[in-house]
């Protein structure tokens, strides 16, 4: 899972990539980077937060009034600064690309683009693919007279060759920009605009909420296979979408997405309230009569203060986050994400002290931080400790963007209710029913259809059987190389003869 942004205008661009990039931090603290375009293009990219990443002697050289930017989260491949984007190309017309999500096909595709287009991608990045797949698509156009409709039929050709879940935002050089999404429309892409007394700034993010800060009108969500391209003269283009389901990430709604951002015409706070609300009737079926909820900041806040007002107890913040440390999920070890956890809750012990404590977290899915929460919970003085889940049991992995990508490490897996309960060390543990998801997210509630993937074990892309073989081995594979470097660096010298 990535931020990306795109903007579009009469002005320099940089500064309001920088603050979306900002509003985006959440959904990914490994790397950033941004590419801009005035006649030449701009990069600049590394490792590290956003305000890490760009000082103010970079941002005076990324000049252009186009200009893209992600922010990165860790999912396949390394951490390497390499890896950050965005990826450049200098054909055809040149070419600059991010994305968000993860395909799935990796090893058919790179190997087409090496047979057919004698291309060879240079890392392990999918984000390659997308451009490369695309760039050998479009210069087979008439590149003299390349037409918005040559540029729509090389991205649908793209969509048909990569599989997988992927928002993509494509500098043009010369041309414009253009945003499109995969066939099924997992993950989220919203396009926006802001007039000017020079004319109107264009921009494509991840969320909605990057808007806010910037004053832009939200326009419109990129769905299920759609393309937007906007071109020199800032006329706006749209390529109707694949008549394919739309299944987009509910995962987004439960934790990932900020709450201020709307989402298909959906508020998340919102969402979050009810999916908290239709959690109290488990509650009541279990018998459980706690004296307070509480939530895990900060995404479980608000289905938390919606069980509480559905039940009719108190609702307080017993638990304050060090807002300094980062998301314990997007951490790339179990062991960080541990660590995080320990050092960024703090229990008030008044509030707790004596008291039955229904906590409500968005989600469990390796348990050992849940665990963690309840070991806090216990020793601020805690009668009973009840953990509540806003999202059902996590059950198969997640191939589309989201870190967890082996069922051996999702505890609802592998472990039945009874078992997860005794292992975090809880009263009790409730999880939200996928039928209660379902109805809430489901197609017969206007929402257009979603993933539930995770929680189901269907896939929309179909049979994902060999994809989750080689992740599980390349992961396995790479777990060796760690361990066996951790056990050289322990190692002595050898002596010398």
């Amino acid at each position: 899972m990535c931020g990306i942004v795109g903007f579009f205008g009469p002005d320099d661009v940089v500064g309001d990539i920088v603050i979306g990039l900002t509003a985006l931090q959440h959904r990914g603290q490994d790397a950033a980077g941004i590419a801009s375009f005035d006649g030449n293009f701009h990069l600049h990219k590394g490792n590290g937060l956003i305000n890490d990443v760009f000082k103010p002697k970079h941002l005076k050289k990324l000049k252009g009034n186009i200009g893209i930017g992600h922010a990165r989260y860790t999912t396949q491949g390394s951490g390497d600064a390499e890896l950050a984007q965005p990826f450049t190309t200098s054909y055809p017309f040149g070419l600059a690309m991010v994305h968000n999500g993860n395909v799935i096909n990796f090893r058919s595709a790179a190997k087409r683009l090496h047979e057919k287009y004698h291309v060879l991608p240079k890392t392990s990045n999918d984000l390659e693919l997308i451009m490369y797949t695309f760039a050998s698509e479009l210069r087979l156009k008439n590149l003299d007279a390349l037409s918005v409709v040559d540029i729509f039929d090389a991205v649908e050709t793209t969509q048909e060759l990569v599989k997988g879940a992927y928002a993509t935002i494509t500098i043009i050089a010369g041309h414009g920009l253009l945003a499109f999404n995969d066939p099924h429309g997992i993950r989220p892409l919203v396009m926006g605009r802001r007039d000017t007394p020079d004319g109107p700034v264009f921009a494509f993010a991840s969320e909605s909420t990057c808007f806010d800060y910037l004053e832009f009108d939200l326009i419109e969500n990129i769905g299920p296979g759609q393309a937007v391209f906007i071109d020199q003269n800032f006329q706006v283009h749209h390529k109707n979408p694949p008549a394919k389901p739309k299944a987009f990430c509910v995962f987004e709604h439960i934790y990932f997405a900020r709450e201020d951002s709307v989402i298909h015409g959906r508020l998340v706070a919102r969402e979050r309230v009810r999916l908290g609300k239709i959690l109290a009737r488990k509650v009541r079926e279990a018998g459980l009569e706690p004296d307070m909820v509480i939530d895990v900041p900060s995404s479980g806040y608000f289905a938390a203060s919606g069980l509480a007002e559905a039940i009719g107890v108190p609702y307080r913040r017993a638990l304050v986050k060090n807002n300094h440390m980062g998301r314990s999920f997007i951490v790339s070890s179990q062991a960080g994400r541990e660590d995080v956890v320990k050092k960024k809750l703090n229990p008030i012990r008044e509030f707790v002290a004596g008291k039955k404590i229904a906590v409500v977290d968005d989600s469990i899915v390796r348990g050992t931080t849940s665990r963690r929460i309840v070991r806090i919970l216990r020793e601020a003085g805690a009668k009973e400790v009840y953990f509540i889940s806003s999202a059902p049991p996590i059950i198969s992995p997640c191939i589309y963007g989201i870190d967890m990508a082996m069922s051996t490490e999702l505890i609802a897996a592998n472990y039945s209710e009874e078992e997860i309960c005794r292992y975090i060390e809880a009263d009790k543990v409730i999880y939200q029913s996928l039928e209660d998801l379902q109805a809430l997210f489901g197609e017969d509630k206007g929402h257009g259809g979603s993933c539930f993937a995770c929680f189901s074990g269907k896939y929309p892309t179909g049979d994902v059987t060999k994809y989750l073989r080689h992740i599980q081995e390349e992961r396995t594979s790479h777990r060796k190389e760690e361990k066996t470097t951790s056990v050289s660096a322990k190692a002595p010298a050898p002596t010398e003869h």
